[in-house]
């Protein structure tokens, strides 16, 4: 899946780079495919990868986890 990432990244960057490089008629659609390429592929595949082994729990503003903070950072003082 990494690699399948690292594939689609380059093909939109080479596409958007060709795009400002080269003086064609379809320049402007290389651009916006490579940039759409990023934002509805690249996107959510990086996404998936980095996400799914974690819980959503521990990143959201609970009292819990507002009072683990509030405890850290009178142990560091």
């Amino acid at each position: 899946m990494k690699y399948l990432l690292l594939l689609f990244t380059i093909a939109a960057f080479t596409s958007i780079i060709l795009g400002f490089a080269l003086d064609v008629d379809y320049s402007e659609k290389l651009i916006g495919f490579g940039v759409a390429g990023l934002f509805f592929i690249v996107f959510p595949i990086f996404s998936y990868i980095h996400w799914k082994d974690k819980k959503v729990e521990d990143y959201m503003l609970t009292k819990e986890n507002l009072d683990k903070m509030r405890e850290t950072q009178k142990r560091e003082k």
